[in-house]
């Protein structure tokens, strides 16, 4: 059997008269930039996000990195986020001239520690951005206390985490401005790349706006020195069509991580732990695993697709050099480096594919 760690062909097949559709009114329509498919998608991810508005833009990066600019961070400023994630938030900060400030995550959440956050705070400190990683929430509410106190804006980086939840809030809606992404492999993806801005700040919501069309306000009328960065209307249709599906796809995966945690109990593997105060919505299903790498190749000889996020700290890339960090600097972030381990996790994988993917593994440490 083969099963890869994610499938996006058989998702496409399962609603392609919808996307297929949808896609073909906007050829019909000649509207292809900034045209009514970007304000539906926007009024209907910010709806479901729970934050009164929603900009969408090009990518996930530029949602960053016009959140930023936003909040004016700039040369000799420092933003505090995490080691263990993707690099694009660390990427925008360096390129608008400020340091990334790196804080240790906690070993069962993968998140950062709010205790860290505080700690790190200083009077250079522009923006906090914390990354819900994996499809769990951050531990908001002391981090949120923190940046008040010094009024310092959060930038929840929520591109993991569409439909998950801290407490009773949707993320994306607590901090005072939230990036999503939605690349093609994100539980809300497009065929290309996306993202978008939410905030409930109508003051940083306009100015977010104006940013991503050269900073216009209106026509020929430029108020911010900006960027062109905006969500194409094909992108926002294919969008439109798979958001219908995000609730039951998200319970999907929840299900599925249910049946990996009670295949997986008794074996050498830590299961993703989800934390009282988060609805996990599993973006990824990421165990620590001892051996790691060679379960990761036993898999690949069995067909299983597996994906390693992330096989080394942002501290520790030679990019990231000039920072001066050195290994044991995170000592938690370190050690997930090593031991991570991403299983197959989409919608459409069936119950049978699970129960083999379990199989292969418990085959693999029986003979280890």
């Amino acid at each position: 059997m083969k099963v890869p760690q994610i499938d996006l062909l058989r998702q496409y097949n399962s609603m392609k008269d919808d996307i297929d559709g949808n896609i073909a009114e906007v050829f019909s329509s000649g509207a292809f930039v900034m045209g009514k498919w970007i304000k539906e998608i926007e009024e209907k991810v910010s709806g479901l996000m729970g934050a009164r508005r929603g900009i969408g833009v090009a990518s996930g990066t530029d949602a960053l990195d016009l959140a930023m600019m936003a909040c004016d961070v700039g040369p000799g400023d420092e933003v505090i986020t995490s080691p263990f994630s993707f690099v694009s938030v660390a990427e925008v900060a360096i390129r608008m001239g400020a340091k990334p400030v790196f804080v240790d995550i906690d070993p069962k959440t993968f998140n950062m520690i709010p205790e860290q956050v505080e700690a790190a705070i200083n009077d250079k400190t522009k923006a906090i951005v914390p990354v819900h990683i994996y499809g769990q929430s951050v531990d908001m509410d002391p981090m949120m206390e923190a940046a008040g106190r010094k009024g310092i804006p959060v930038i929840e980086d929520a591109a993991q985490a569409i439909g998950s939840r801290y407490k009773d809030k949707p993320v994306g809606s607590i901090g005072h401005l939230a990036c999503l992404s939605f690349y093609p492999t994100k539980n809300l993806g497009c065929y290309g790349d996306g993202g978008m801005v939410l905030t409930n700040d109508d003051e940083l919501g306009n100015k977010v706006s104006a940013l991503r069309k050269h900073g216009q306000v209106e026509k020929y009328k430029y108020k911010y020195i900006g960027i062109n960065s905006r969500l194409d209307s094909i992108q926002a249709a294919i969008l439109l069509a798979k958001a219908k599906k995000i609730e039951a796809w998200n319970d999907r995966r929840r299900s599925v991580a249910s049946m990996y945690n009670e295949k997986l109990a008794d074996l050498p593997v830590e299961t993703p732990y989800a934390a009282d105060f988060a609805y996990h919505i599993y973006h990824q299903y990421t165990l620590k695993a001892r051996n790691r790498d060679g379960l990761q190749k036993f898999l690949g000889e069995k067909g299983v697709g597996t994906a390693i996020h992330y096989p080394l700290g942002l501290h520790l890339q030679e990019a990231y050099e000039p920072l001066g960090h050195k290994l044991g600097d995170f000592p938690n972030c370190d050690e997930a480096a090593t031991k991570v381990i991403s299983l197959p996790m989409f919608p459409e994988i069936t119950d049978e594919e699970v129960d083999y993917i379990c199989g292969a593994i418990r085959e693999f440490y029986a003979n280890a």
